[in-house]
């Protein structure tokens, strides 16, 4: 059984990250079974894990870089995501907005005509039958005016998400295969370019895992956390911790492949 399930416009929740093993996967997949169903994307997939790609933004000193790098507690971060091979709309403009340990997420669906049209041409006026997609868009749309932002990098993975059945709105996602491309245009499309990134260093200091590592996020509505979540995160000792693609990714491609740079927040236990 699938559930496809379209994010609103605005949604506020908790993100909660871990490293786990990929030899969890399964295990994780049938702990939860009982709560989630497979998203529509993952369940047309084989072994359920399909293509994610984020265009990432930033100013042109890395404002929003330095931001995560050194730990602001209010911070905002510009994506432009798209699925499968980035060819096909709908490409969704994302505005993560995070303050302290809740995230508000902004989000607005692109067409085909719409993108990049909608930052590049200035006699594009944004059309959109839903207000709150139609503020999403100018949102987008004034903080890269604002902060002069521009294309830096684009990240692909492949995921495993599911849905909660049994709540107003709870999610499970696991990503693994994590590659990028620096990048200065706005194709989201992927190519043999994109170089892959998730090697050891970038989930542990000096010591090194027995078997590749997974990102597990556990995301709910902020300040309803499933009594099953808090379930599986005990069953499975998961211990939390920070982790975003960007940053690593972007320190992989200039910084001797991030190993100096792993703080001891992302320090991770990646097996039994």
């Amino acid at each position: 059984m699938s559930v496809y399930c379209e994010l609103p416009p605005v949604i506020e929740r908790y993100e909660l990250k871990y490293i786990i093993p990929l030899s969890w996967v399964e295990p994780i997949s049938e702990f939860i079974s009982p709560f989630c169903s497979l998203d529509y994307h993952s369940a047309n997939v084989p072994n359920n894990f399909y293509p994610v790609n984020s265009l990432y933004f930033d100013t042109p000193n890395f404002q929003f870089l330095q931001q995560r790098l050194y730990g602001k507690d209010t911070r905002f971060n510009m994506r432009v995501r798209s699925y499968a091979d980035g060819e096909k709309p709908p490409y969704y403009m994302e505005i993560k907005h995070k303050i302290g340990s809740i995230v508000k997420k902004y989000r607005a669906a692109a067409g085909v005509d719409e993108w990049p049209n909608i930052l590049l041409s200035p006699n594009y006026r944004i059309t959109e039958e839903s207000p709150k997609e139609k503020a999403n868009k100018e949102l987008f749309l004034r903080l890269f005016i604002s902060y002069a932002a521009e294309p830096k990098l684009l990240t692909r993975y492949k995921r495993r998400a599911f849905f909660s059945t049994v709540d107003e709105y709870a999610r499970v996602t696991m990503d693994v295969s994590m590659s990028y491309r620096l990048q200065d245009h706005y194709s989201l499309k992927p190519d043999k370019q994109m170089i892959h990134y998730d090697n050891s260093t970038i989930y542990v200091g000096n010591m090194l895992p027995t078997e590749d590592c997974v990102i597990l996020e556990l995301k709910c509505n902020a300040g309803q956390i499933p009594t099953w979540m808090i379930d599986l995160i005990t069953q499975f000792q998961l211990s939390q911790q920070g982790f975003s693609k960007y940053m690593n990714s972007t320190l992989t491609s200039h910084f001797d492949d991030g190993f100096n740079y792993m703080t001891g927040d992302r320090v991770a236990t990646c097996w039994h």
